[in-house]
C-alpha cells in the first residue's frame, strides 16, 4: 500500500468502521492461502501413519479449517459474514519435517475471501498443534500467506513463485 492509500476501516474521526460494501458489484470471488508446520520428522511420520491417539489429525483439521472459514467474521472484528460457495483443503509435507496446508475459498458476492482462507489455514495448523501437542510442543506454525486471489474491484493477486 503507498503512503496515499485510505485505510478503508477508519471512519472521518479515525475511528474503527466495518466498510460500507453496499454499491460494490457482486463479483466471483477465490482466494488461496497456506501455512506450514515444521515438526520433528517423527511427529510428521506419527500424522501420516495414523497414529496420533486423539484420532485422525488430517481430517479432522480439515474439517476446523471448513469450519473456521464459515465463521472468519465471528474472529475479525472488520469482517464481513458471507455465505461462502465452497472450502477446499489440501494437505501435503516435504517427507522430513513440514507439513503444508493449503485452503481455496469461494464465493459469488460483494467483498473478496483473503480473509477466510488465512483463517482455515491458521485453524486447521492450531488443530494438527492440539491434536500433536502430546508427542511434539515445539512444533512450528508458520509463515502464513495469502497465494492467490481473483475477483473484485481490485483485480487479481498472485504471490510471485520466489516467495513461495
Amino acid at each position: 500500500m503507498s503512503d496515499s492509500t485510505p485505510l478503508t476501516h477508519f471512519n472521518e474521526q479515525g475511528r474503527a468502521r466495518m466498510v460500507d460494501i453496499s454499491e460494490k458489484q457482486e463479483t466471483s470471488r477465490t482466494a488461496t492461502a497456506r501455512t506450514t508446520i515444521t515438526m520433528l520428522p517423527s511427529t510428521l511420520q506419527l500424522i501420516k501413519q495414523g497414529k496420533i491417539g486423539k484420532g485422525d489429525v488430517l481430517a479432522v483439521s480439515q474439517v476446523a479449517a471448513i469450519m473456521a472459514a464459515k465463521k472468519t467474521s465471528d474472529w475479525i472484528p472488520m469482517c464481513h459474514p458471507l455465505a461462502l460457495t465452497g472450502v477446499d483443503v489440501r494437505f501435503s509435507d516435504n517427507e522430513h519435517n513440514e507439513l503444508y496446508i493449503e485452503a481455496t475459498v469461494k464465493t459469488k458476492g460483494l467483498t473478496g475471501v483473503e480473509m477466510e482462507a488465512l483463517t482455515a489455514v491458521s485453524a486447521a495448523a492450531l488443530t494438527v498443534y492440539d491434536m500433536c501437542k502430546a508427542a511434539e510442543k515445539t512444533m512450528e506454525i508458520g509463515p502464513t500467506q495469502l497465494l492467490r486471489k481473483s475477483g473484485g474491484k481490485s483485480g487479481d493477486f498472485h504471490r510471485n513463485e520466489i516467495d513461495n
